[in-house]
């Protein structure tokens, strides 16, 4: 099996999530362990886009624990709707944040990010985490983001028992 999966950088990002979302389900249906698939999840996404952070947090205990990740240290825990991770697993929906500055309640990790994105992941209705990205540019996630990282998503999802 191939140990990296590079997507030229200088191609569009719709189209980079296009290249990169077969090569991504293949490598995750080879392995059924949600923890091992987050992190190559983490990994690959995090060296084709220019993330500041790229992971997971995980819902156990009636809080979301860091789960496997890359770029700078992280929170270990966020409660129910505080932050953009908690709200986004509270509200069961997506959450763009084009200015961390201007989200109330942001829980800042690091002083380097500037904007986030946060998909909640839910399987069979029940709270399973988030993946959590961010970006040390403004406005650095749109609806193309959301769209492919909902789907990337359902694929770990349905990949990992």
């Amino acid at each position: 099996m191939e140990n990296s999966i590079k997507i030229p950088a200088e191609i569009g990002k719709r189209e980079r999530y296009e290249m990169l979302l077969p090569q991504l389900e293949a490598l995750l249906e080879a392995e059924s362990d949600l923890i091992a698939n987050m992190a190559n999840m983490a990994a690959v996404l995090h060296e084709n886009f220019e993330n500041l952070w790229t992971g997971f947090y995980l819902w156990k205990e009636d809080s979301l624990v860091l789960g496997p990740f890359q770029g700078p240290l992280a929170c270990t825990r966020i409660q129910m709707g505080k932050g953009v991770c908690g709200s986004s697993f509270e509200r069961k929906e997506s959450i763009i944040v084009p200015n961390v500055d201007e989200f109330p309640g942001h829980i800042a990790c690091s002083s380097e990010s500037r904007s986030e994105i946060v998909v909640p992941m839910y399987k069979d209705g029940k709270g399973v985490g988030v993946l959590d990205i961010d970006s040390k540019y403004l406005s650095a996630y749109d609806e193309v983001d959301q769209q492919y990282l909902e789907k990337l998503v359902e694929i770990l999802l349905n990949c990992s028992k």
